[in-house]
């Protein structure tokens, strides 16, 4: 189960925050989130801190994000390890 929330942030940014598990059948649900209704991905961060899994197709939507401009501002020590890693 993946819960995301879009709490509003400072000068026109938007945070989603990302609880539970990103997996495979999520990841076009997540991106629609973190592109939809922005003119940049700058303007959204991500806060991956209450994500406890991420399977490989979540792994790689997390890297095409970033790849984009969107800033991951919070992980746990799992995703932050996945994502620092090959």
């Amino acid at each position: 189960m993946l819960r995301l929330t879009r709490i509003a942030g400072t000068h026109g940014t938007q945070v989603m925050k990302l609880e539970g598990k990103l997996l495979g059948p999520w990841v076009a649900e997540v991106r629609e989130a973190c592109t939809a209704g922005t003119d940049s991905p700058s303007q959204i961060s991500l806060d991956l801190s209450a994500l406890i899994f991420v399977d490989a197709a979540g792994l790689r939507l997390l890297r095409d994000l970033m790849a984009q401009g969107i800033e991951v501002v919070a992980s746990s020590g799992y995703v932050a390890e996945l994502l620092r890693s090959g």
